[in-house]
């Protein structure tokens, strides 16, 4: 199925949702900050509504608002579904004023890549469909608001309706930031916090004492020593604890970020972390172990790989590059997607770097690259 008029449509509205992604990356959203990532949703609302598509809120009194957005609602057609998330990391404020800017070829600033970006670029390919006629099936923009807290904020309601949203697609493509390759693969997150109590005594007496940190960092060590290269990692990067360099701490505690990428390694990874707990090389001590947050991997479906062969099928056709099948160690909400059973490709959005630093930037040829690679899929599916 020839699309291209359809690309020639892309190029033309791109001026049009440059200034839409500046927007929304504009409007300054981490996961904490309900306002912001709200007020995200409701400028894609807006939008949407301004285009004909209907609009579903999933309201959270913590979290974001989670927003799925509908073309061609009516549609016959099993639906393809495109999804970001609104949120991002950094304090507002971090980015200063303005917080975005355009430094040559680049968009600079908070989700022009992750993933603000890619939800850019879905609406620039729905804008596109439409404007050529397409009705085939119906087209959904998926719309997370704590992604980045892997859905802590909302206990997991958010990306369990957006699941719920998407449970009948053909395919679901997660826009998140565009590396070289579509993502198939991904690891899982476990976050655990370890609070070792000891017994504290003048510096000068350390003998008498039983220091909860010099305990934390002999668990530290144990956990370090997964990182066996079999991709189970466990990485700690802060103590807190400790209130003068002459005194012997009484308690500490310590987040271990664990990074696991089947079933079998989280099991194994949770079965450590109690063991770890529960003994102790310093006597006198003992540990008390949390459960932070949790996010599943995303494991190897067959079902992905051959959704990705048809879009590479598409993609020669259509005359744009073809995509690699890779593997990210970063968690992402296409893993419950894929543990939904539906199939799903992720990293279609916007290309760029700097990701999780204030030094995020983006292509800006990009947004038309990511839509392309959205609209064709869908054209032609």
């Amino acid at each position: 199925m020839n699309c291209s008029a359809l690309l020639a449509k892309i190029d033309e509205l791109q001026p049009r949702y440059l200034a839409y992604w500046t927007d929304i990356c504009s409007i300054e959203s981490p996961t904490s900050h309900k306002p912001g990532v709200d007020a995200v949703g409701a400028y894609c609302i807006a939008h949407a509504r301004a285009m004909g598509w209907t609009v579903e809120v999933h309201e959270e009194d913590v979290a974001g608002n989670a927003v799925c957005i509908t073309m061609n609602p009516d549609a016959s057609g099993a639906p393809i579904c495109l999804s970001g998330h609104m949120d991002t990391v950094h304090p507002v404020g971090s980015f200063g004023s303005p917080a975005v800017r355009i430094e040559g070829e680049k968009l600079c600033g908070p989700g022009v890549v992750d993933c603000k970006g890619g939800i850019a670029a879905a609406a620039l390919a729905m804008d596109a469909l439409a404007q050529c006629g397409f009705t085939a099936r119906p087209v959904k923009l998926l719309l997370q608001s704590d992604e980045e807290g892997g859905s802590r904020w909302s206990d997991k309601r958010t990306i369990g309706w957006i699941c719920e949203q998407a449970k009948d697609a053909a395919l679901f493509l997660n826009a998140e930031g565009f590396g070289g390759k579509a993502v198939l693969q991904r690891k899982g997150i476990l976050n655990y916090r370890f609070t070792v109590h000891g017994r504290s005594c003048h510096g000068s007496k350390c003998h008498e004492g039983a220091s909860a940190i010099a305990e934390a960092a002999h668990k530290i060590l144990a956990l370090e020593q997964w990182k066996d290269g079999a991709g189970l990692t466990a990485n700690c990067g802060t103590i807190e604890g400790g209130t003068t360099p002459n005194t012997v701490p009484e308690t500490c505690s310590f987040v271990v970020n664990i990074r696991f990428a089947t079933a079998e390694q989280r099991d194994f990874a949770e079965a450590e972390c109690r063991r770890i707990a529960e003994s102790s090389s310093i006597s006198g001590t003992t540990c008390t172990l949390e459960r932070v947050s949790y996010r599943i991997a995303m494991e190897r479906a067959d079902r992905n790989f051959a959704a990705l062969d048809r879009m590479n099928a598409i993609y020669a056709d259509a005359g744009l590059p073809t995509l690699v099948a890779g593997a990210s160690t970063g968690g992402s909400d296409a893993a419950d997607v894929t543990a939904a059973g539906i199939p799903c490709v992720d990293s279609v959005g916007t290309r760029g770097g700097g990701i999780h630093t204030v030094n995020e930037y983006a292509y800006i040829a990009s947004l038309a690259e990511s839509a392309k690679r959205m609209a064709s899929v869908i054209w032609c599916w």
